[in-house]
């Protein structure tokens, strides 16, 4: 005859259900909850929420485990990296989760962002139970997908799953604040590895995306630091490792190059990486498109620190040669046809169009702009050539291929729009009555600002405010009524990916009342 159990161990009790009275009971070892018999029996209470009771338990015991977690952290700070085991894992980080953000990204943003191959990121899932920068980094991953608002799932579930009434933002924030939390818990910075530095790259990524520009800034700054102390800007260290490894690694390190670049001339930033290793090789991964990811470092490269330099005014020997050899040379940077998917061809072709603003831009800044110069790249008009190849080029492009780079790639439209704004504002515009002009390259812009997510409720109120405050009342309220956007003629051979021929625009040497027109740089505030 079975003895009846006289006491409930501690954890039965609380949830007032039946104990077996075994030093580790059914029902915890069930619930995953350490079995102990520590409390002193009371008199009994009133009954409460099973489930509730559960939870606090469940978070009592997580509490617990990152308080050792932090202990052992800091009696092996300086030590080479090891991660504890078992790190308190988010309910919200699941392997569904983790399957839909690995669809999305190897589908939408790898060939742009090629740092992470599906072995390297399986072999992160199957240590993420034992080391935390494992888990750090897959948790900074899923939130840097899920704060990307043109971020679509590939196969037919939702790249979020249905927990609670979370949203898909405010979970890649959780998963955000997830990866920080437990990041504070190992040391990462001593021994740095390159799962360290592609974290603190997702970080930047994240912070980026929610408009918080400081933050993203140092963990940018973190993630390249990070990977001078790994020695990544020195090609001996890509003698040793497995092909696999090495070839990654290179890629992370050049995917850097071209985002500090890039930041550097949207926020005016110093440069810490330059071109000081070979680049990676078609041949490496012939099955993926790597050749896009090659032409968009080239396309930075010349963006060094001699222009950063000037760009931020801490130089001044620029000369009007100089800066017509750097339009040439964007210009030819890409070839006719691009070999890659449509996204790359979005980011690419904006890029360039964009890169060719900016240096327009320092053209005017240093007054080397001429209403009668032979080069149209030196003249005040060029940024209505450069908004007409942009719009060829973007009206040939899917909204999805431009939603998958995030709000970078809308900066950039914005930066060209509010560019021509300023042309429109001072130079002549003499056109035929119907034929396509600046306003109807600035109304197509405006329209696919307005159309991308991100764009509507961060950039659009400002770019109608410049064209309030800078064009004539009847050109602005002609520009700012909705319109649908426009097409401009462009080879019916592979449409978005064949390159605009720049001997078929329009002549931008128009004259100008001004020797140099008032230019505004209208960012969104950090």
């Amino acid at each position: 005859m079975a003895t009846a159990t006289k006491r409930a161990c501690d954890a039965c009790h609380r949830r007032k259900v039946r104990c077996n009275g075994q030093q580790s009971c059914a029902n915890c070892s069930q619930a995953g909850l350490t079995c102990s018999y520590d409390t002193i029996p009371q008199k009994k209470g009133p009954k409460g929420s099973r489930a509730k009771v559960i939870s606090e338990l469940r978070l009592k015991e997580d509490r617990k485990k990152a308080d050792h977690r932090r202990q052992d952290s800091a009696h092996n700070y300086g030590s080479p990296t090891s991660s504890p085991s078992s790190p308190s894992r988010s309910t919200f980080l699941t392997q569904e989760l983790i399957d839909g953000c690995a669809d999305s990204y190897f589908a939408q943003l790898y060939p742009t962002m090629p740092i992470m191959q599906n072995e390297q990121l399986w072999a992160l899932v199957a240590e993420m139970d034992t080391s935390l920068e494992a888990y750090c980094l897959l948790s900074s991953f899923c939130a840097f997908m899920l704060i990307q608002p043109g971020i679509e799932p590939e196969t037919g579930q939702d790249i979020k799953p249905h927990i609670g009434s979370y949203s898909r933002a405010s979970l890649g924030r959780g998963l955000l604040d997830e990866a920080l939390r437990q990041r504070k818990d190992y040391n990462y910075t001593e021994n740095p590895s390159p799962n360290a530095v592609i974290t603190s790259f997702f970080l930047f990524g994240c912070f980026f995306g929610l408009d918080k520009h400081n933050t993203a800034w140092f963990h940018l700054r973190e993630a390249t630091t990070l990977a001078q102390i790994i020695g990544m800007q020195d090609e001996e260290t890509y003698a040793n490792g497995s092909h696999m490894a090495t070839t990654s690694i290179r890629r992370l390190y050049w995917l850097l190059f071209v985002t500090e670049r890039a930041y550097a001339l949207q926020k005016h930033r110093p440069l810490t990486l330059h071109a000081t290793i070979n680049l990676p090789s078609v041949a490496e991964d012939p099955s993926k498109p790597i050749a896009g990811f090659i032409h968009l470092v080239n396309l930075y490269r010349p963006f060094d620190d001699t222009f950063i330099g000037l760009w931020n005014k801490s130089r001044t020997d620029c000369s009007t040669f100089w800066l017509a050899n750097l339009q040439t040379q964007l210009l030819q940077a890409l070839p006719a046809v691009l070999d890659g998917t449509e996204a790359q061809a979005a980011d690419l072709r904006t890029s360039q169009h964009w890169l060719r603003t900016i240096v327009w831009q320092l053209s005017i800044t240093n007054g080397f702009l001429s209403s009668t110069s032979t080069d149209s790249s030196m003249t005040f008009g060029y940024p209505i050539e450069i908004a007409k190849d942009l719009v060829a080029v973007t009206s040939q492009l899917s909204q999805r291929s431009m939603e998958v780079h995030g709000v970078g790639l809308i900066e950039k439209l914005f930066d060209v729009a509010c560019t021509l704004i300023d042309v429109m504002s001072c130079v002549p515009i003499e056109s035929p009555t119907f034929s396509i002009g600046p306003q109807d390259y600035l109304n197509h812009l405006v329209h696919l600002i307005s159309t991308l997510r991100g764009g509507k409720s961060r950039y659009l109120p400002l770019l109608i405010t410049k064209i309030s405050d800078t064009l004539p009342s009847h050109m602005a309220a002609s520009v700012t009524q909705p319109m649908m956007p426009i097409k401009v003629e462009q080879s019916p051979e592979i449409p978005f990916l064949q390159h605009h021929d720049s001997s078929e625009t329009q002549s931008s040497n128009t004259s100008s009342p001004y020797s140099t027109p008032p230019f505004l740089h209208y960012y969104p505030p950090s």
